[in-house]
């Protein structure tokens, strides 16, 4: 019996690469023959081990075959096809309706993941959703099988790196006549989903309000003709933040990420859709306070950890912010509530989760 993935894209820099590349290397060590089989692979990042669709060998019934689900794609159709034991590996599809207006493009990409995955519901033998707000939108797709919950496995101690020194020497913290200004982070694409807009006009009211030189930072992939990016950049001028004061990074390396997560105050959060979110696990690795909007598997994600609000508000998220950053005993509060919810997302705990998973399906005939 061999073991194998799928997906349509790989890369570094994105969960559903990283997941998938982790996993590897975890089935490997179980003692099984495996493989990574992609449509794209980004060239940078090929391993031996990765290849493309059309070398996968021929199956036989006892294989199986995980197929990582978070898009639409023509590949979602034809993982349907193959003559073996088929496993989902469900990381949720964004809403269409996030895209309608900004981009024509991944508006029908994600109506065709909805239909691709509507199209699955009766052709797979089991489930792993990374979320309960991922299952429940299996049921309500139609999904019979068996499904469990497991979390995103995430090699934290990739982020015991060193951070870029030069950014670290180049980003300081500012001082004012003895104030130390705060620096908030976002990490993550800029996309619709993730309304960068609301922290903006949170972080807009927290400078007028408490600190005129605190700094924002938005440390993720964007396209500079992007339609969001470019309506984002026309609101950050309209409120008048300069490249210093709101900083979009555009793609950067790994160990200039890890410089924001150790020069970061707090985190913040607005994001309307997410199937785990791993930047909420990332700071609390970092033991950085996180503020973060309810919705979809925030909440979940954070388990009682950070703060979390229901209420958009400019002002209010203004008022929340500077708590954040000022009121020691809630810093504390909120760390050590991070740090305990992190043991659940910890590298020794999901890839055993995984592995009785695993063993427990192969046990299955």
């Amino acid at each position: 019996m061999r073991i194998f993935q799928m997906l349509p894209n790989l890369s570094f820099g994105d969960a559903v690469g990283n997941d998938t590349l982790t996993l590897e290397k975890l089935i490997r060590e179980m003692g099984y023959e495996t493989g990574i089989f992609a449509l794209r692979i980004k060239k940078s990042h090929f391993t031996k081990n990765a290849r493309q669709v059309d070398e996968m060998p021929e199956l036989k019934k006892d294989d199986i075959l995980i197929y990582h689900y978070s898009t639409g794609d023509a590949l979602n159709y034809k993982f349907a096809e193959y003559k073996c034991r088929k496993v989902l590996m469900y990381h949720n599809v964004t809403p269409p309706k996030f895209f309608k207006d900004h981009n024509d493009e991944m508006e029908a990409v994600c109506e065709e993941g909805l239909k691709g995955i509507r199209y699955l519901a009766d052709k797979v033998d089991f489930v792993i959703a990374d979320s309960e707000f991922n299952k429940s939108d299996l049921r309500s797709y139609g999904f019979t099988c068996p499904i469990d919950v497991l979390p995103i496995l995430i090699r934290f101690e990739d982020y015991d790196q060193k951070p870029d020194k030069k950014l670290m020497r180049t980003f300081p913290k500012k001082q004012d006549g003895g104030r130390v200004s705060h620096t908030f982070l976002f990490t993550g694409r800029v996309a619709p989903n993730k309304k960068q807009e609301d922290i903006m006009a949170a972080f807009y009211q927290y400078r007028k309000l408490f600190d005129k030189d605190a700094r924002l930072v938005f440390a993720g992939n964007f396209r500079s003709n992007d339609l969001y990016y470019e309506r984002l950049d026309y609101y950050k001028k309209a409120l008048g933040f300069t490249d210093e004061e709101v900083l979009f990074t555009g793609h950067i390396k790994f160990n200039q990420i890890l410089s924001y997560f150790h020069l970061a105050d707090a985190f913040i959060c607005m994001s309307e859709h997410e199937g785990f979110c791993v930047p909420l696990a990332e700071a609390m690795k970092f033991k950085i306070p996180i503020l973060a909007y309810d919705s979809t598997a925030v909440g979940e994600t954070l388990n009682g950890s950070g703060f979390l609000v229901d209420d958009k508000d400019p002002v209010f998220l203004a008022y929340c912010m500077h708590e954040l950053v000022t009121n020691q005993e809630l810093r504390k509060n909120l760390i050590a509530r991070e740090e305990e919810r992190l043991k659940d997302f910890s590298y020794e705990v999901v890839s055993e989760q995984f592995r009785t998973l695993l063993k427990k399906y192969i046990e299955t005939k």
